[in-house]
């Protein structure tokens, strides 16, 4: 059997698979805020609010108590023989040059936080929310210039780690300069696990401004531009199908058996490309949750033109890419709210009312600050018709179609989609559903997958320990529930409306 963990912004969650019985057989989840609050899993240190934190101490506490929970559930944590795991994107863990040795002599009689606590050269570790780097981003695209983008995948980023590492750096030099090793929150649990410091896999290494994509190296220049020295302070990059070592000694207590092997961790989004069955070209995923996510294998490598989307390794081997909608499930509980209306006739009936195109009227809803495009002074709702005195049904499908059109707009650079996966609360929208297939005029398939990262690292681990094919992972453990076709009537209508949809944009942005 093969367990996959994934450390994200609010728990801890554990999965035990048996992939040649197709079956989950064990989890449990920490909650971060109710299990531990002791320890901040999102907080600004210096009251910024454009910052934010965890304490580190808190992942070692979440790993003790969450294989103590499936230890006590009675979870054949004996006949596990790979693990591998997925980690909250571009936080960062920095640690001093005891860290080796502390990691290599970890005390069973004693808990985790306790004995890696005098690792830490810095005591709080900035996660992907922390967006008070734009200095610093401006700063190292001034020393790089355009071939930041072409050669990481992405332009700098205020959440991604080069940013965050050059910022403590100018303002903390005396711990940057105690600080041996800089890992991300994967390659810290990793190195956990196996009780040495860990590499740091493509995928997830891809979201840090650093990683050449072009060579799977640390860009030498652009680490130097980051930070000094910074190049020294790197695990190495790894692929994601890389075995990195056994699992220490110290998890003896819990059950496990004594050769257990580690797979190298990637990040939350990575491993979820994995667990949506999503890990071959052709086929994309779409994720309806607070914000609208869309992912899929990149082949061959490029990057976006507007920059909007982001390239990371691909754990099954080359790229993916992924974007990201800020403006997604609260826009749409906004604005069934505002109707008055209940979930019933915001999913099915408004669709039933309204002819698909909506006779070209469409509604924005940028209620927070939009990452795709880049609009950090929000305008709120904006329409091309008088939205106020229209019907609930056509504000329901402006909305709706203008957000479905968003993520085919921002999606044009990587090529087309014979089927979209769709998962999150919104998944169950037959409406958003025949939205999504005739706007990409393409297959749409839901599956019923709670926990795709966890997943997603169960099934690598099965992978790359166990030699089990990822076709028939998928067709066990993430088999489509359900399946919506396209109307081939209105793509001429929907090709008409992406024009429209671009002028609403330009116009909402400026």
């Amino acid at each position: 059997m093969y367990l996959g963990l994934d450390s994200s912004t609010q728990s801890l969650k554990g999965l035990i698979i048996d992939p040649t019985g197709g079956h989950i057989v064990g989890q449990a989840t920490v909650n971060f805020d109710h299990d531990l609050p002791q320890y901040p899993a999102a907080y600004s240190p210096a009251g910024d609010p454009l910052e934010k934190h965890a304490n580190p101490l808190l992942w070692l506490a979440a790993l003790d108590l969450l294989f103590s929970r499936l230890q006590a559930a009675g979870a054949p944590l004996e006949r596990i023989v790979g693990i591998a795991g997925a980690g909250q994107q571009h936080g960062s863990v920095y640690l001093n040059g005891r860290a080796s040795t502390l990691l290599a002599s970890l005390d069973p009689a004693l808990d985790l936080a306790g004995q890696l606590a005098p690792a830490l050269s810095r005591q709080s570790a900035p996660i992907w929310m922390d967006s008070s780097t734009s200095a610093q981003c401006a700063e190292i695209t001034a020393e790089i210039g355009a071939r930041l983008q072409t050669d990481t995948g992405s332009p700098a980023i205020e959440r991604f780690t080069g940013p965050q590492i050059r910022k403590f750096f100018q303002h903390d030099p005396a711990a940057y300069a105690a600080t041996a090793t800089i890992h991300l929150v994967s390659s810290f649990m990793a190195s956990v696990l196996t009780g040495a410091q860990a590499p740091i896999d493509h995928g997830d290494g891809a979201g840090m401004n650093l990683l050449n994509l072009n060579t799977l190296c640390w860009d030498p220049a652009i680490c130097e531009a980051t930070a000094p020295g910074l190049l020294d302070k790197l695990p190495p990059a790894v692929p994601t199908h890389t075995v990195i070592g056994k699992l220490a000694p110290y998890f003896a207590k819990y059950g496990f058996g004594g050769d257990v092997a580690i797979a190298a961790w990637t990040g939350d989004n990575p491993a979820s490309l994995v667990g949506t069955g999503a890990t071959r070209p052709g086929l994309a995923v779409v994720s309806l949750g607070t914000s609208d996510t869309f992912f899929a294998v990149l082949d061959p490598y490029r990057t976006d033109p507007d920059g909007c989307g982001h390239v990371f390794g691909n754990p099954t081997g080359g790229f993916m890419c992924l974007t990201c909608f800020k403006n997604g499930s609260l826009a749409r509980e906004r604005i069934r709210e505002d109707a008055q209306v209940d979930w019933t006739f915001f999913d099915v009936t408004a669709f039933e009312l309204t002819p698909p195109g909506n006779h070209g009227q469409l509604a924005l809803p940028w209620f927070e600050p939009e990452i795709t495009p880049p609009v950090f002074t929000p305008p709120g709702l904006r329409a091309n018709f008088d939205f106020a005195a229209a019907t609930p049904q056509t504000q329901i499908r402006a909305i709706i179609e203008a957000q479905v059109l968003s993520i085919r707009v921002h999606s044009q650079w990587i090529g087309d989609f014979e089927t979209i996966r769709v998962t999150g609360g919104a998944s169950r929208s037959t409406g958003i559903l025949q939205t999504l297939a005739n706007v990409f005029q393409a297959t749409v398939e839901t599956i019923a997958v709670q926990d795709s990262a966890a997943l997603g690292a169960a099934m690598l681990a099965a992978h790359v320990i166990g030699h089990h094919d990822y076709p028939c992972l998928t067709k066990a453990l993430a088999p489509a529930t359900a399946t919506i076709l396209p109307d081939p009537a209105t793509r001429p209508i929907y090709q008409r409306l992406l024009a429209t949809y671009l002028l609403l944009e330009t116009g909402a942005k400026s």
